[in-house]
């Protein structure tokens, strides 16, 4: 009886595809807004027309559209992202700690998809006075 010969394939076990991995600017946007709606003081993104457009799409029914990245644009080259936010901060935040806030949450939620972060640039477009906790001097 033959016995047919088997031939075992040698594998190491650090072996690893090559390959590039880009990851798009709306993924870092979704990221970015999400981090930065967590930081106290920040009110809502976006600047005026898309909060206009925010709030007729409220009054449709369609409250989710574009929510995930307004108020954000994103470019990511080489792994490293440039991220531009506006940002409505609540009445009686001092601009200064809510900014340094939304960069600190930003950098890091970022980061941990393994990008890294050259810049952060934010315009606070409007105060929501009369926001719950705002105190108005």
């Amino acid at each position: 009886m033959e016995h047919e010969a088997t031939q075992e394939l040698s594998m190491t076990p650090d072996a690893t595809a090559g390959g590039t991995t880009h990851v798009a600017d709306e993924v870092v946007e979704k990221i970015a807004v999400a981090a930065a709606k967590s930081v106290p003081g920040v009110a809502e993104l976006g600047g005026d027309v898309a909060r206009f457009f925010n709030a007729v799409f409220d009054r449709v029914g369609l409250d989710q559209l574009g929510d995930a990245r307004r108020g954000c644009s994103a470019h990511v080259t080489d792994g490293a992202a440039v991220v531009n936010l506006v940002i409505v901060i609540d009445g009686g935040h001092p601009v200064p700690q809510v900014t340094d806030g939304v960069r600190a949450a930003v950098t890091s939620a970022v980061e941990a998809y393994g990008l890294r972060v050259d810049e952060i640039n934010i315009r606070v477009d409007d105060v929501a006075i009369g926001a719950p906790g705002a105190s108005v001097r």
